[in-house]
């Protein structure tokens, strides 16, 4: 009798330890989360033509690591500072796992695009940019649109129009009335097609609009070859990193001066520096890797601005605040633009 007790306990003590590691790990929860990533050194995954970075010292790229939420996971993000609980439409758009892959892949190679044309620009290297359309990023539910176009699909022209940025593809838009039907061309999966539909009214505007979010697509053409491999990173965030990194290798100055320089933020084909997300996860990610400089996108803290904010602080604000307190030895630097960064660099 004792034998067979003894047998059942261990049999429901069998079922409990796996359903609990079942319910622990099964990532099923309705949330994704955010903490620090990596701070990954930009030299091996940049390769100019015969230009190599010899110098002493490293740029590292900054990231966000982001995992759907399992019971276990959710709770560790609840005890754990530099870790955050977020809606999954805060962070896909509302779109499926696919399609929000497929626009993390293209803010990268769009920032690497930015990243290579600012370098060769501001190292006298020929290079030229190519407008090729606007990027589709998201499709409004009431948007006319929503069954004619897809996210990653590129508009060409709209009534036959065609623009030479996204801001010109607005002013066009903004002369129409709400209501009226408009032509447009796109492509979608490498083929040409058409759709004719009304504007709506803009959320929070009364503009008229297609209903989407966009962004330019642009490719560029260097005269000098280089090859960029950012492996399974996605986003734009990695943008002034990526410049630094190909000037650095195009000239053969130390611009690092022999430092461990972390960092991030966009840029735009103008050469300014733009905020990102995540900004104090990142300072987390720099100083696990020894960086002894973090360079972040500035911008002046307006009332206007800041109540948009993440947590009501601008980037520069929140890195400095993250760093002051796990970071002491950690000197963050705010950068507005390409040039402003090659300035600051020159100062350390």
């Amino acid at each position: 009798m004792f034998k067979n007790r003894n047998n059942r306990n261990i049999l429901i003590f069998s079922i409990v330890l796996i359903l609990g590691i079942i319910v622990m790990f099964t990532p099923f929860l309705p949330k994704y989360i955010e903490g620090p990533g990596d701070a990954i050194n930009l030299k091996p995954i940049v390769n100019v033509d015969h230009h190599y970075d010899k110098n002493k010292g490293k740029f590292m790229l900054t990231t966000v690591r982001e995992s759907k939420a399992s019971p276990a996971s959710y709770l560790y993000a609840k005890i754990n500072p530099h870790y955050s609980i977020e809606n999954i439409d805060d962070i896909t758009n509302g779109e499926n796992d696919q399609t929000y892959m497929k626009v993390q892949t293209f803010y990268m190679m769009n920032s690497i695009n930015e990243a290579i044309y600012n370098a060769y620009h501001y190292a006298n290297q020929k290079v030229t940019m190519k407008y090729n359309g606007i990027y589709v990023l998201n499709i409004d539910d009431k948007s006319k649109f929503k069954n004619k176009l897809s996210v990653g699909d590129t508009i060409i022209s709209v009534d036959g129009h065609k623009f030479s940025s996204s801001y010109n593809f607005r002013k066009y838009i903004n002369d129409k009335k709400i209501g009226q039907r408009v032509s447009i061309e796109f492509n979608h999966d490498g083929k040409l097609m058409n759709a004719k539909e009304p504007l709506i009214n803009l959320m929070g505007s009364k503009h008229p609009g297609i209903g989407i979010i966009l962004i330019d697509n642009d490719s560029v053409k260097p005269e000098i070859p280089i090859k960029i491999n950012p492996g399974a990173v996605g986003g734009p965030s990695g943008g002034l990193m990526f410049s630094l990194q190909i000037y650095e290798q195009l000239t053969g100055k130390n611009i690092r001066h022999g430092e461990s320089i972390a960092g991030t933020g966009t840029i735009d084909k103008n050469g300014n520096v733009g905020e990102i997300g995540g900004i104090d996860k990142k300072i987390i990610a720099a100083k696990n890797a020894g960086a002894k400089y973090f360079l972040a996108p500035y911008v002046k803290p307006t009332k206007d601005i800041l109540k948009f904010e993440e947590n009501n602080m601008s980037n520069y604000q929140s890195a400095v605040k993250t760093a002051k307190k796990y970071a002491p030895n950690m000197k963050v630097i705010p950068v507005t633009n390409f040039k402003d960064a090659l300035n600051k660099l020159n100062n350390i």
